[in-house]
């Protein structure tokens, strides 16, 4: 079986970037994805969004964070997971958020500017020095 999926939408809010203890880069935003139709026989249009959260890590995680703003249209393709938890008031909560592989700009009502991102150079454990990767991320402007 697989899970992946591609959704194309707006971000909601800005990426916010954090890092683990260890240093991995993971970011976070919100996309909308709006949905709309033709009522059948009739001249009426219904509109339905949905929202999720999108998770990145490393890499792709500095470079949306350096290169989306809330607002920006975008592609995303990975695969969806579902949270459920109970609040302090006993009621079920649940949501579903994409763990990203690939993120880009939608070139639907716009146009990009792409630059390759440099590599980090690796340090003796094989991972790459985020430091490095900061400076000389892959920048996908979209003029909206």
């Amino acid at each position: 079986m697989s899970n992946a999926t591609t959704l194309s939408g707006n971000l909601t809010r800005d990426p916010e970037i954090r890092y683990t203890k260890e240093g991995q880069a993971n970011a976070i935003f919100g996309l909308a994805v709006n949905r709309r139709w033709q009522v059948r026989g009739s001249d009426t249009w219904e509109e339905a969004t949905s929202f999720f959260d999108v998770i990145c890590w490393r890499e792709l995680a500095e470079n949306v964070a350096l290169s989306l703003v809330k607002g920006t249209r975008v592609i995303v393709s990975g695969r969806l997971e579902q949270h459920s938890w109970n609040t302090d008031a006993g009621e079920r909560r649940s949501r579903v958020e994409l763990t990203a592989d690939e993120v880009g700009p939608s070139l639907r009502f716009a146009t990009a500017e792409v630059s390759r991102s440099g590599r980090g150079v690796p340090d003796q454990a094989g991972s790459s020095a985020g430091s490095d990767l900061i400076g000389e991320a892959e920048i996908a402007r979209a003029d909206a």
